[in-house]
């Protein structure tokens, strides 16, 4: 759905935004069955910016019959995936029976909690015929009272979104919280913000978010500025805490920028590839359960 707000444009010196506490340049590396991402973190000098433990981007790149590629049957637990598939078409199906294709401008937003065993393939017309793939992949931790919650799946078709129009060209897809008077389409167990912000050249957005949550600003295209911080194309800003409201702007052209917002949980982060946990014990029982197949096996097979 789209709702059109009419806002005024609204100078850097109106109020007071937040400052930019650190600028994180992404690696490069692959994941699933090869295909490569971008990733601001985790890396060895951010390894996460709490509550959310991951970002990669994949794309945007024009693939040729036959290569697209995904990730085959992999386990998780501990925390929640966010796939938002901006270009192209993804196949989820997991050990907890739930299947669904999520095409372009879809999400699925899948709590591990417990553990489950998921894979996201390209369709086979996807496949079969190429096209410009483009898609997030953003990991959110759950604390420790939820992380055995059993696992849920949640899809938004496009529609489902709000996106909101701004009068300084901004367009902005919510996908999780609220802001310029929308909400997104999921219920969180962790309060977030989640928006896909297109800027056109000379645009500006701004956002608010209570002073004690982390906010952070990640350019997917273009470049932008935060604070009088300029951002390159594939950096991220994690903004300090002096503020609750904060403000990106198109620089240089058009630009679009992934924000990120969400309540500190504050307990011991212990990750293992697909797991999440708060110690290295529950790592090892993660292992072994998953080993033991109480998260179930792809395919489903039935009772």
């Amino acid at each position: 759905m789209t709702n059109t707000l009419a806002t005024a444009a609204v100078s850097a010196t109106a109020a007071a935004v937040r400052s930019v506490a650190r600028v994180a340049s992404p690696i490069h590396t692959y994941e699933g069955a090869g295909f490569p991402v971008r990733r601001p973190f985790p890396t060895p000098g951010l390894p996460f910016v709490d509550p959310f433990l991951m970002v990669d981007q994949v794309g945007p790149v024009d693939l040729g019959p036959g290569e697209a590629k995904g990730a085959p049957p992999h386990p998780h637990r501990g925390f929640e995936t966010i796939q938002y598939v901006i270009d192209g078409d993804i196949a989820n199906a997991d050990s907890r029976g739930h299947s669904a294709v999520v095409r372009g401008g879809g999400v699925q937003w899948l709590t591990a909690g417990s553990g489950i065993v998921h894979e996201a393939l390209p369709t086979p017309e996807f496949l079969a015929a190429g096209g410009r793939q483009h898609m997030l992949q953003i990991w959110l931790n759950l604390p420790a009272r939820l992380k055995g919650t059993p696992p849920r799946s949640q899809n938004a078709e496009p529609g489902d979104i709000p996106v909101v129009t701004t009068e300084d060209g901004a367009e902005l897809t919510v996908i999780a919280g609220t802001t310029h008077g929308v909400t997104g389409p999921f219920a969180t167990h962790t309060p977030a913000l989640v928006v896909h912000a297109r800027l056109a050249a000379g645009a500006r957005a701004e956002f608010t978010a209570p002073a004690g949550h982390n906010a952070m600003l990640y350019v997917m295209a273009g470049s932008a500025a935060t604070a009088g911080v300029d951002l390159p194309d594939g950096h991220l800003a994690v903004l300090d805490h002096d503020e609750e409201r904060f403000a990106v702007e198109a620089v240089d052209g058009p630009a679009e920028v992934l924000v990120l917002a969400g309540e500190p949980i504050g307990e011991p982060v212990a990750r293992s590839g697909p797991f999440v946990m708060n110690t290295a014990a529950e790592l090892r029982q993660a292992e072994k359960d998953f080993g033991l197949g109480l998260m179930g096996t792809m395919p489903v097979v039935s009772d």
